[in-house]
């Protein structure tokens, strides 16, 4: 395969293996090769793109850098799979009643297909015409909500989701957007924000109107870099704790 038949018209002002660099991400955002297994050999992308060994190495190299692939030692190249589980939790933190760590569950409240307003529409890249899924969703521990979550997404990459039970949501999203909409997440920027709580706030959390409250705001994009949600979490600030390691 010659260089110039890439797929998505790369920028031919790059090195040849940033070139390359760009079309590998393409193939593993569409699902050509999937989290935790091995890529093709280096002498098979080699052969594949018409180049050196030397050069598609370099490509890989800059995929490793940016936490794209991984490789074992024996056993080959690898796609990363991403590790949000706890992401969240370095913000807050829960305990139960008899005072032991607890991680809160998930229930979806309300799902709905809207058209978004600007803000979402250019986070999530989106033309005019199109439409997001809504979901409103709550973490509780031991019944009592802690956690208030407002989700969009592209409707046409998530599909998969417009017509699930509400009960068939899981708590964590990720791999259920994976295993049914080959949507991955592989990257994902977060912003805080102190807010006061509104009165919708006060009686899903049961604080005060008025009381502080911690906004996290998400947008995680997929392996090429697109955004494909965006993700508001509101948390009472007595639970709010950040931890950070510098050295």
């Amino acid at each position: 395969m010659d260089m110039q038949s890439l797929s998505g018209k790369p920028d031919g002002r790059l090195p040849r293996y940033q070139q390359l660099r760009d079309d590998l991400v393409r193939r593993i955002a569409e699902g050509e090769w999937s989290p935790e297994k091995a890529i093709a050999t280096e002498a098979e992308l080699s052969q594949f793109y018409n180049v050196s060994t030397g050069t598609l190495r370099k490509a890989i190299d800059l995929l490793v850098a940016d936490g794209v692939l991984t490789r074992t030692q024996g056993k080959g190249t690898f796609v990363r799979r991403p590790r949000f589980d706890s992401s969240l939790f370095r913000f807050f933190r829960f305990k139960s009643v008899d005072g032991k760590p607890v991680r809160p569950t998930a229930k979806v409240l309300r799902r709905e297909v809207v058209k978004p307003n600007e803000t979402i529409r250019s986070t999530l890249q989106m033309k005019a015409t199109e439409k997001t899924l809504h979901l409103s969703r709550v973490r509780m521990i031991e019944g009592e909500a802690v956690l208030s979550e407002e989700i969009w997404l592209p409707r046409s990459r998530f599909e998969g989701l417009a017509t699930l039970p509400l009960g068939d949501f899981e708590d964590l999203l990720y791999p259920l957007y994976e295993r049914l909409c080959r949507q991955i997440v592989a990257s994902a920027t977060e912003i805080l924000n102190v807010e006061k709580a509104t009165e919708a706030d006060a009686a899903l959390l049961r604080i005060e109107v008025g009381s502080p409250v911690i906004l996290v705001q998400r947008v995680a994009s997929d392996f090429a870099g697109t955004p494909i949600e965006w993700r508001t979490t509101r948390g009472a600030a007595e639970a709010f704790q950040y931890q950070v390691d510098i050295r």
